[in-house]
């Protein structure tokens, strides 16, 4: 099958930072599922890996990077229950095997779920990991009551892919007042169209927020720069709130400053639960369930604003090269409508 990956980890502008080969069909191991690939997102975990995984040494085998897919089942494992061969699905996979920058991947079934059927593969694909990312965040990291008293959250990087998805889960399935960050006319416009209810500006992060005429928040998600805003995120958090951040750093911060105030910081990463394989890993799939659900139901929309056409190294590097500018607003899909011949 045909396959893109790199080896080595370079600029994206360089002729073989990514590249096209000839690669094994994938084994399903017991609990797995064959998916023919319809189409993938690009995401800053994709740019991250590509930089990072291959700067000191050439890899032996290139990594296939992708961790946002629809596609059609075409293979089942043993153990496999709740699919059957020609089911769409959709799913985030796997940090630590073969992505779906490929013509077929083998993906854990229980990190999957019928893909919403409203919509299209583009934008089935811009839906897991963002949409995995803001629920747990909300929900299992932050642990909001769905049902609790009005409080407030603040997004910062609001315009992204995770902001974007996170801001309409929180106006949807709970009763929270959201701020989302932005710092051009475009991006706070897309935040005020996903549902925010106040847009502040992350250069000057607390005037802009007091100036809502809201002095402290209950939540803070930070989808941007943790270290770039923790003394901002320190003085904004209230009495006993709690911060969240999906957003790694060199260096260290003064956690000293949420002790007066009994607040808390906590992670979190969607591959934590594959990962570790943890007793709960099926709950990813429940998510995508509810959130295809939602999507069906025309209470949340994907956070899709540019589609590229053909399983080629130019799409996923223009892609790329749009990620690492740090301006993109909301996802980028790949459809794969045409298969790049190798050689």
């Amino acid at each position: 099958m045909t396959a893109i990956g790199f080896t080595r980890s370079m600029p994206i502008q360089a002729t073989n930072s990514l590249f096209i080969f000839d690669a094994a069909y994938p084994e399903a191991m017991p609990n797995d599922l064959i998916v023919k690939v319809g189409a993938v997102s690009v995401n800053p975990v994709d740019a991250k890996v590509r930089v990072r995984a291959a700067a000191e040494i050439s890899l032996d085998v290139p990594r296939v990077l992708g961790y946002d897919a629809v596609g059609t089942v075409v293979g089942l494992g043993a153990a496999v229950s709740g699919f059957k061969l020609g089911d769409r699905v959709y799913y985030a996979g796997e940090i630590d095997r073969p992505g779906s920058n490929a013509e077929y991947q083998a993906v854990d079934s229980r990190l999957a779920a019928i893909a919403p059927n409203k919509i299209s593969d583009a934008e089935a694909a811009a839906l897991p990991l963002t949409a995995l990312t803001g629920w747990e965040a909300l929900f299992d990291r932050l642990r909001i009551d769905p049902h609790g008293s009005p409080k407030t959250l603040l997004v910062i990087g609001g315009a992204g892919g995770v902001g974007s998805i996170t801001i309409q889960l929180a106006k949807i399935l709970t009763r929270l007042t959201v701020i989302a960050t932005a710092s051009r006319p475009e991006s706070a416009a897309w935040c005020r169209e996903m549902g925010a209810d106040h847009v502040a500006d992350h250069n000057d992060l607390i005037a802009s927020v007091r100036a809502q005429g809201i002095e402290t928040v209950d939540y803070i998600l930070n989808a941007a720069d943790t270290i770039g805003h923790w003394d901002a995120m320190a003085e904004l958090i209230a009495p006993q709130g709690m911060i969240c951040s999906i957003v790694e750093f060199d260096g260290g911060v003064n956690l000293t400053k949420l002790q007066a105030k009994s607040a808390g910081f906590v992670w979190e990463l969607m591959f934590t639960r594959s990962l570790f394989k943890t007793a709960d890993i099926a709950k990813q799939g429940i998510i995508l369930g509810d959130v295809a659900k939602l999507v069906n139901e025309g209470k949340i929309r994907s956070p899709l604003t540019k589609t590229l056409n053909g399983f080629s190294v130019e799409s996923f590097q223009e892609a790329h090269l749009a990620i690492e500018s740090g301006k993109t607003i909301g996802k980028i899909s790949i459809t794969y409508t045409r298969q790049h011949p190798i050689g």
